[in-house]
Order: structure tokens, then C-alpha cells, then sequence
């Protein structure tokens, strides 16, 4: 089946027609940049934009970053507009691309990619997806089956959330070595693993691309491993999301 995926991110939307059963995108991924923060009508627009890039009349998948429900309406938001909270963003996005649109929070996107094609592939134990992007995102999978909208970035740390501490672009902002910034990490994940206990952790995001420079700081029980499919992963589960909503 050929869906357009599309990733939306803090600083950025991706997007690409996607082969379902194989993962493959079926054309180059193309990106608009989203500086600022956009309104739900605005991003319907840029939504529409990038459709219209590749000339798409067929069905889309959507990676969204916050708590989506029901593959459309939106509980919460992180780290864009706060218009979007309750916000019904499947209708708003259908409307905008005159195509069929199903939803879903954005890491969840990334791990079904992961678990289906990429590092968690026939595990059958507990693995946890992290993305390290403009916030912290997180997948949580048992047996192959997700636990939907886990928001394990949205922990309070120091009276704030903690991918206000461990994100990439907070890497970025605060000029931290790879260094200063895997011990960050690697604080985070101790706290993790005391809760949740996974079996494997796939960091996913723009970092699993320099993952050498950090995962040797790591001292994790269970095994960290970077994501195969990096910035693609959104763009490939949310294809599979919309595919599996429509059987």
C-alpha cells in the first residue's frame, strides 16, 4: 500500500510517500521548515503544502507531536502552539488536503517503523523507543504490542520537564560536549529503566546519527542501540498507522 507519511516536528514538518510493506519511501523526504510557533490553521496549511508537493490525492499518516487519541483529537501539546490542545487536527488536516487523515503521536510513529522494520524487529519483550529532537518523545512496546502516548520527555525535573534537560536541541542551546551531554542522558535512562525495566532501548532522532560520540558513556542494564531508520522513522510508522486504520 502507498501512503504519504508525514512527520511533525518542534522545527519542521517531513514528509514522503511511503511503501508500507516494505518501509521504503517511494521519493526523495521533503521538508518545510516551521520556525516559530505555527497555529492549527497554519500548520493545516504547511500540512497541505507539502501534500501538494507530491501532488498526493491518496490516503496520510501523520506523526504528531503530543497526546492524540482516537487517531484524531489532541490532549496535549509540547513543544507546539497551545491552540492545538483539543483541537480535532484529523478533521483539520483532511480538510486542508481533501484526503483521507489518521493521527498519531509522533514517537509512537517512529517505534512502530522500529519495531516493524528497524532495530526492535521480532523482539517480543519490552523495548522503548526515545527520541532526542527538539523535545524528548517516547514508544513503549510489549510483546509487539504499543502502549500509546507514554510523554516520557514531560517528567518534571528540576521544576520543569526533563527534555528541557536531556534534548537536542538543549544539547545544541547550552553548547554541551557530546560528553556533558551523554551523562545527562545517561542520568535520565537510569531513571527510566528504575520504572519501567526494558529489555532494549532504541534512541531514535537527528543524535542516532553520531550515536558513537555518546552510547560509550552509557550505563544502562539493558542494551541501548541506535534507531536504523533515524529522522525517516516518523514519516514510515505514521505511513503504517494509517495503513492499519484502514483495513
Amino acid at each position: 500500500m502507498k501512503i504519504l507519511g508525514i512527520d511533525i516536528g518542534g522545527s519542521a514538518i517531513k514528509g514522503a510517500p511511503v511503501d508500507t510493506t516494505t518501509g521504503e519511501l517511494l521519493a526523495e523526504r521533503h521538508r518545510i521548515e516551521t520556525p516559530g510557533l505555527l497555529t492549527p490553521a497554519q500548520m493545516a496549511r504547511t500540512v497541505a503544502a507539502l501534500a501538494a508537493h507530491f501532488a498526493w490525492k491518496g490516503p496520510i499518516g501523520v506523526g504528531f507531536p503530543g497526546v492524540v487519541r482516537k487517531h484524531t483529537q489532541v490532549l496535549a501539546v509540547g513543544n507546539l502552539h497551545p491552540r492545538f490542545v483539543g483541537c480535532d487536527v484529523g478533521r483539520l488536516f483532511r480538510t486542508a488536503t481533501r484526503c483521507p487523515v489518521w493521527v498519531i503521536n509522533d514517537a509512537d510513529a517512529a517505534g512502530l517503523a522500529e519495531m516493524r522494520f528497524g532495530a526492535g524487529r521480532r523482539r517480543r519483550d519490552t523495548v522503548l523507543l526515545l527520541t532526542f529532537g527538539t523535545g524528548v518523545g517516547s514508544a513503549l512496546f510489549y510483546r509487539g504490542a504499543l502502549y500509546p502516548n507514554t510523554e516520557l520527555g514531560r517528567w518534571t525535573f528540576k521544576g520543569k520537564p526533563v527534555e528541557r534537560y536531556v534534548s537536542a536541541a538543549v544539547r545544541k542551546a547550552q553548547g554541551l560536549s557530546w560528553a556533558q551531554w551523554g551523562r545527562r542522558v545517561d542520568g535520565y535512562l537510569g531513571e527510566v529503566e528504575t520504572i519501567l525495566w526494558p529489555d532494549l532501548i532504541i534512541i531514535g532522532g537527528g543524535v542516532s546519527a553520531k550515536s558513537a560520540k555518546f552510547l560509550p558513556l552509557l550505563h544502562t542494564r539493558a542494551k541501548v542501540v541506535p534507531a536504523r531508520y533515524r529522522n525517516r522513522a516518523g514519516i514510515i510508522g505514521a505511513a503504517l498507522h494509517a495503513a492499519e486504520c484502514r483495513k
